[in-house]
């Protein structure tokens, strides 16, 4: 401030014009007006988020869901070649049944024709008939032993009470301990399977 002819002169400093530029005051919490656009992007963003999760999740029901009905479809197809097959495998075996002695009884027809010859023949002479049956018989062995049908051996032999049914104990000297003295019936057997078991009497010693 300085005097001049006894008046005052003001001066006063002007302040650069950057600092008279108005800053824009920071924004209210409690306005009301202040961040709405604020909010409405977050909405927006947030809506947008959703969706696009959801998105995918429906994706992957979808995906899941044909998955389902493919197992579904290929489980009832399954189903229904075991129900076939089960129904097959069961006719195979009532059949094999039914037929399983079919080349047994193939083999045993010329014994029946020649047991009917034989009885035909029942006038001849003892001797003649003799060989006859005995012929047959012969005949009937090789037939049971095509069919793997085997003799369980027994005159002679110890006694064994896996083949052998004793049916008397006989005290004698012609044999040793404990072996069959006498075979009653014959036994048979099917490679490892037993038929029936010899019938024989087993010796004792005195």
């Amino acid at each position: 401030m300085s005097k001049s002819n006894g008046q005052a002169d003001i001066h006063i400093e002007q302040q650069p014009s950057e600092t008279l530029e108005h800053e824009l005051p920071p924004a209210d919490p409690n306005d009301p007006n202040d961040g709405f656009d604020q909010k409405g992007a977050t909405a927006t963003a947030a809506s947008s988020g959703v969706a696009a999760t959801e998105a995918p999740a429906e994706s992957e029901i979808q995906k899941l869901q044909v998955e389902r009905a493919s197992l579904v479809d290929r489980m009832a197809r399954l189903q229904a070649e075991f129900d076939n097959y089960r129904k097959r495998a069961a006719k195979e075996n009532a059949d094999f049944r039914d037929y399983a002695v079919a080349d047994a009884a193939r083999s045993l027809l010329p014994v029946v024709d020649n047991f009917a010859l034989a009885l035909k023949n029942a006038s001849a002479k003892p001797e003649d008939f003799r060989t006859g049956v005995e012929l047959i018989h012969k005949q009937l062995q090789d037939v049971l032993q095509k069919l793997n049908v085997q003799r369980v051996p027994a005159q002679g032999q110890p006694f064994d009470p896996r083949v052998h049914e004793a049916i008397e104990v006989v005290e004698s000297d012609e044999i040793p301990d404990n072996h069959v003295l006498e075979e009653l019936q014959s036994g048979y057997r099917i490679k490892d399977r037993l038929l029936r078991p010899a019938m024989v009497r087993v010796a004792k010693k005195k």
